[in-house]
């Protein structure tokens, strides 16, 4: 199979360094700036096409890996080229292929979603990591050519019907995403209380570390500790007095009311009536 790429950023490049050194054959990328094409081919030691029709020709897949605002219409670009038999994907977690590609069919052409659930954060360095991760896919036709393609490179794939999409790329947002906003309040908290940034960051480094690998080794219950945890309302009081940004006191008062569901189940025996108290009364 031969696998062309629209579009050279991050994930264009990873991806296209992943499947090369994996023993697929990239045949090259059309970029819609030259130059990061051109970098991108030498990333990978395939060509830099010059226009859309020669890298579709050249392919028996080509993936859209641009922005997912611009999937549809970089597909509509396409479509009007002999797209018989080819087989056209995009990464976005959040779209389904007949969303991106609508009337896919009646070109004769296949698509298929494939989303590297993996932070792909550096467009050099990322392809290293991606044999570990999970690509979850889904398509307009039989998947088994891209999970035997992806399986064979050392990854793990999971089928995600497309009515279920929006709820699988929140998980996914929600887990690498918002978390950012919890460091950052944590962060600014230890400002305040005399660190450095980079000091505070430091600091949360193995705390949070050690508690995301118990959190996914044991399970958030297992992992669970803390004032909610053990019902101490004084301290979830103090933290409430001391947090002054009405944003930062929101997003505490909603994880925590979200902490004491998983408390509840961790500790079914447990009183947690001053707590509830507590977080219900501030708004």
């Amino acid at each position: 199979m031969r696998i062309g790429f629209i579009g050279a950023g991050k994930v264009g490049f990873s991806l296209g360094r992943f499947m090369k050194e994996g023993g697929v054959q990239v045949t090259g990328y059309y970029n819609r700036h030259r130059e990061g094409a051109i970098e991108a081919a030498e990333f990978t030691g395939s060509i830099c096409y010059d226009n859309l029709e020669e890298l579709v020709q050249s392919s028996d897949a080509i993936f859209l890996t641009v922005p997912d605002n611009k999937i549809t219409e970089v597909y509509e670009s396409i479509r009007r080229l002999d797209i018989r038999n080819k087989m056209i994907c995009h990464c976005s977690g959040a779209m389904s292929a007949r969303e991106a590609f609508p009337g896919i069919e009646e070109h004769g052409a296949a698509g298929y979603s494939i989303h590297p659930l993996f932070p792909v954060s550096d467009k050099l360095t990322s392809y290293r990591e991606l044999g570990g991760a999970f690509f979850c896919i889904e398509g307009t036709e039989s998947l088994d050519i891209w999970k035997e393609t992806l399986e064979s490179l050392g990854a793990r794939v999971q089928d995600v019907s497309e009515d279920v999409k929006s709820k699988y790329h929140a998980a996914c947002a929600i887990s690498s995403n918002l978390v950012c906003a919890l460091v950052d309040m944590s962060i600014r908290l230890l400002e305040d209380s005399g660190f450095t940034e980079e000091a505070a960051r430091e600091a949360l480094k193995p705390l949070a570390m050690s508690n995301m690998s118990h959190l996914m080794e044991e399970g958030p219950a297992k992992a669970l500790t803390g004032p909610v945890e053990r019902d101490d309302a004084e301290t979830v009081n103090k933290h409430l007095a001391a947090i002054e940004d009405e944003n930062d006191r929101n997003l505490y008062i909603a994880a925590s009311k979200a902490v004491l569901e998983i408390a509840r189940k961790k500790n079914p025996d447990r009183d947690y009536e001053q707590t509830t108290k507590i977080l219900a009364k501030e708004k």
